[in-house]
């Protein structure tokens, strides 16, 4: 167990639990590496990383769940919890404006000067006649051969409505936790959970009619690899989020929080919070315009 917790000031007790996140990461670089040389063991190097990481993450989690409840943290942990979840999503928002960055950079500036305009006159002249660098493009060149861009109104659209009612349930499920109210509580979270589900549902359906109808995959140009990646990234935080609030509506049915005391569950939902407005930056950026 965690030492006594001290009145300002917080001292934890040792752990096994990086080290053992630390082998894990080891191995899953390991294999990955390997795979990419064609090394025959290198997908069980990285099936063994990838295992050891989900042990060291559930029972890392399980004993802060355990201290937590046991009430070893004081309120100067609470706002090193706080400051720490606030650097993490600050670090996730620079995460994907880097790729928005590369959105940006390649729409205003690098075809429009493929094309010919400003100091790419000569670009286009004498590499790329004739290039019109119109988005959705694939070009100059092709690359992937003739694809079609994915539509913002049909399942873009619903998974937009869906992902923001994600948003409204959480936000009553908070307001059922700081009331008392923990029947409310559990039915908006599993509402929550479904509702993200169901987004990832459609998203895999998207993907594939990508693929098999579209020809739009992550090889058809800068179109189709900023697609895929800001898509792609953006759904598997949707993963990580809606697992999160798995383990959250587990912790809610065994009775955990108080209304003044939910530090947990705020995190997550700023969490899907974050992965909610990343959303509608990508319907409108990469769906719409």
């Amino acid at each position: 167990m965690a030492h006594a917790a001290h009145d300002s000031y917080y001292v934890p007790h040792g752990s096994a639990w990086p080290i053992k996140g630390s082998v894990g990461l080891f191995f899953m670089m390991l294999g990955a590496g390997s795979m990419l040389n064609e090394v025959s063991w290198g997908q069980w190097s990285l099936f063994l990383g990838v295992a050891i990481i989900i042990y060291m993450i559930v029972g890392w989690f399980g004993t802060v769940i355990a201290e937590s409840e046991a009430g070893t943290y004081n309120a100067q942990v609470d706002r090193s919890f706080r400051w720490g979840m606030s650097w993490f999503i600050f670090s996730e928002v620079m995460f994907f404006a880097a790729f928005f960055g590369a959105l940006f950079y390649a729409r205003q500036l690098s075809i429009p000067w493929l094309a010919g305009a400003g100091d790419g006159f000569w670009t286009n002249l004498l590499l790329w006649q004739g290039y019109e660098g119109q988005w959705p493009t694939n070009g100059p060149g092709d690359v992937g051969g003739e694809f079609h861009s994915m539509g913002a109104w049909g399942i873009p659209a619903l998974n937009t409505a869906l992902l923001l009612t994600s948003g409204a349930t959480l936000t009553v499920a908070h307001w059922a936790l700081k009331e008392g109210k923990r029947a409310i509580l559990n039915w908006f979270m599993f509402f929550t959970i479904l509702l993200g589900v169901t987004f990832l549902g459609f998203q895999a359906y998207e993907y594939i009619h990508a693929y098999t109808e579209l020809n739009l995959t992550l090889h058809a140009g800068m179109y189709g690899s900023t697609f895929f990646m800001l898509t792609g990234f953006h759904g598997l935080h949707v993963t990580l989020g809606a697992i999160m609030l798995m383990v959250i509506l587990g912790r809610c049915l065994k009775g955990h929080f108080t209304a003044e005391r939910h530090f947990g569950f705020e995190a997550v939902a700023w969490y899907w919070h974050f992965v909610d407005v990343v959303w509608l930056g990508l319907f409108v950026f990469v769906y719409v315009l």
